[in-house]
């Protein structure tokens, strides 16, 4: 009868853990996207909730740990059965619209305000759950205390189906209104459950508390350190992945699941743990995540973001396959969950606050690889005296020299970011880098370049004689330089453009024309005025507005544009927020009535002209689209701009005559504030 009730009791923990694991992680890309159109749809957002979650995850651990260790029984499911009918207040999670950003303030604590206030409290008690049923399920059962550590492994498997099935059933399916309406309604359904499993154990006796056996500091020490390296690269290797290879969204679900499985692998079963096979793989992976950012494999486009992500998983394997083996006895079990979310929040913390307040570089990457071979030969040395057949004097020569090599590769990338750079800032929006250097290898002209990652911004001319002449994808052959060009015929003209980079498009002002920019990272539009000469130079009327262009728009009176260029660019792809049906209407609405819209869509993985193209149809109108192809020696990058009027003469003269048409997919469902599917615009 005793074995019935032990079993009855595993099966409700385990259903209990598995339902707030799969809430837990199915709400983070959710709320992540709710609010990824205020902040700009920056990568940075995205790095931001994790921070938030990875510390609401460590507040829920800790809370755990002080309820099941300080608390009685009687007591923990009472406060814990409270807290969860508190938590009912928060919902529905829909955020409030005064977090809106007006424009240049700093967003890291404006978003961390938005998420405590709409998700704060169920965020906490869900994250609790694991190690607070784990806690009251190690209770001695008949004297017998038996070890639920693969309910942690449960849990993280919970965490990665949930994250893994949003961008496959939720996203492209259920509006944002009812994915955070149904999430809503499951939560208060898990409340009831939880609360019932909390009473189930109310009359539970605690595990007896030993003077002696408790985990030495030097062992806390290194479950700290196993679990925030792992978590600080997860963050980092992320950014760079959206930042240098593809600014593909809802990408960050990949690395994010492959550190989950790496805890589902590590808490389940250490069978497949074979140790100097896995630390041959740490070293071949930690050669290729260092030779990356070193940019050896810079060219290799796609190929690169299945090589990281498997080189953060062997990681994250290895570390946390570190962390299992070196776990306590039960009694101990919440302290060491306490310290491992701990690990993981600072992490965290170091990469998505720390880093861009302190470094003026990406930097972070560079310095977290070679500390994490570091900690893993901390680790690894555990273990000499069990492999007899191997010199442990060799064992550690070689860890050494593998330690050395990494630091090396850390100096010589961040020696190549300060020798190679003009000028370095970063902040929330990315690390913005110019340079000067030769056109080409065969034109040596010289020009300045704003760089985001690899991602080229602008570029201008040195010769004071050519300053002023459109480059990159700006160029007079390009669909806006056509346009502006032809528009312009007729006289002065306003033009807005979002998205202001180096300014290029100031370089078409007349006098008589306005030109209204609109940018969102404040550091940006400094190193136009400072360093470039677009701006400075232009005689026209021009104005520059700070904050996301949407928001900014929707605040300001009718302009009246004549030309609205949209060609805010996050990495290589435009923010999804600016292409929406609401956006459309926005642009419109600011636009004269014979008015042009024009959209840079030019990137190497997303198809968003028929996006454009769809709401250009639904309005009347139809698209027309304008790929220019590379000519580096002249200056002048491969674009595609897409163009929207109800002029119908526009394109029956000049440059512009007999332009393409952008046919209208039949089955792309129409892109709203509500839905937007980016996978249905994929092209690889």
């Amino acid at each position: 009868m005793a074995l019935q009730r032990w079993q009855i009791d595993r099966f409700a923990a385990a259903a209990t853990i598995l339902a707030g694991a799969l809430l837990l992680f199915e709400v983070e890309p959710l709320i992540a996207k709710a609010i990824l159109p205020w902040f700009g749809g920056s990568a940075q957002v995205w790095t931001t909730c994790l921070l938030f979650f990875q510390a609401a995850l460590l507040a829920g651990y800790l809370y755990a740990h002080v309820l099941t260790t300080r608390v009685p029984p009687r007591w923990q499911w009472r406060i814990h059965a409270g807290l969860l009918a508190v938590s009912l207040v928060f919902l529905p999670i829909i955020p409030a619209e005064h977090w809106k950003p007006l424009g240049g303030e700093n967003p890291l604590p404006l978003i961390l305000g938005l998420l405590t206030t709409t998700i704060g409290l169920p965020f906490v008690l869900l994250s609790a759950t694991s190690p607070l049923v784990q806690a009251w399920l190690a209770r001695p059962v008949e004297g017998e205390v038996r070890p639920p550590y693969r309910l942690f492994a449960l849990s993280n498997f919970g965490s990665m189906v949930a994250l893994l099935s949003y961008p496959v059933l939720v996203e492209p399916y259920v509006p944002a209104h009812l994915q955070a309406t149904g999430w809503s309604l499951l939560y208060a359904g898990f409340a009831v459950i939880c609360s019932l499993t909390a009473w189930r154990y109310r009359d539970g006796t605690p595990a007896p508390r030993e003077k002696t056996d408790h985990p030495s500091w030097g062992m806390r020490a290194l479950w700290f350190f196993l679990a925030a390296a792992p978590s600080g690269l997860l963050l980092a290797m992320t950014n760079f992945m959206l930042q240098n290879i593809a600014a593909i969204p809802l990408f960050w679900v990949v690395p994010l699941a492959l550190y989950l499985a790496s805890f589902i692998l590590a808490f389940n079963n250490l069978k497949w743990f074979s140790l100097p096979a896995w630390y041959m793989l740490f070293v071949l992976a930690l050669g290729t995540a260092l030779a990356t950012t070193a940019g050896f494999f810079s060219n290799h486009g796609l190929l690169m973001l299945p090589v990281l992500s498997g080189v953060l998983f062997v990681i994250c394997c290895v570390c946390h396959g570190e962390l299992s083996l070196a776990r306590p006895e039960p009694k101990h079990l919440t302290e060491y969950y306490l310290i491992i979310s701990t690990g993981g929040a600072a992490g965290g913390l170091f990469v998505a606050a720390v880093a861009p307040t302190v470094f003026n570089a990406t930097y972070e990457l560079p310095i977290l690889l070679p500390l994490t071979a570091l900690i893993v030969l901390v680790a690894a040395a555990r273990h000499y005296r069990e492999w007899t057949e191997m010199h442990p004097n060799l064992l550690a020569m070689g860890g050494v020299l593998v330690v050395a090599a990494a630091g090396w590769m850390m100096a010589r990338t961040a020696y190549s970011y300060q020798s190679n750079s003009v000028f370095l800032t970063r902040n929330f929006y990315g690390a913005l880098r110019v340079q000067d250097s030769a056109l080409t290898e065969t034109n040596p002209i010289v020009v300045r370049r704003l760089l985001n990652g690899t991602i080229l911004h602008g570029l201008e001319v040195k010769d004071p004689r050519f300053r002023r002449t459109p480059l990159t994808y700006y160029a007079r052959p390009s669909g806006i330089g056509r346009l502006i060009t032809a528009v312009g015929q007729s006289g002065p003209i306003t033009v807005g453009v979002i998205g202001q980079g180096v300014g290029t498009l100031a370089g078409y002002g007349r006098a008589g024309d306005t030109y209204r920019f609109y940018e969102i990272n404040p550091a940006v539009d400094r190193i136009a005025r400072d360093l470039f000469w677009y701006l400075s130079t232009n005689p026209a009327r021009q104005s520059v507005v700070i904050g996301d262009g949407r928001l900014s728009l929707e605040r300001e009176p009718r302009q009246g544009f004549d030309v609205l260029a949209i060609d805010a660019f996050l990495s290589d792809s435009i923010p999804l927020h600016l292409l929406t049906r609401e956006a459309f209407s926005l642009y419109w609405r600011h636009l004269k009535p014979d008015g042009v819209l024009a959209v840079h869509v030019s990137n190497r993985y997303i198809a968003l002209a028929p996006v454009i193209a769809q709401d250009a149809a639904a309005r009347g109108m139809v698209a027309r689209s304008v790929d220019v192809s590379n000519d580096l020696d002249h200056g002048m990058a491969r674009s595609v701009w897409v163009l929207v009027t109800r002029r119908t003469d526009l394109f029956q003269r000049g440059e512009l005559t007999n332009l393409p048409i952008e046919p209208v997919p039949p089955d792309l469902q129409p892109w709203t504030d509500d839905y937007s599917a980016i996978w249905s615009v994929l092209n690889f």
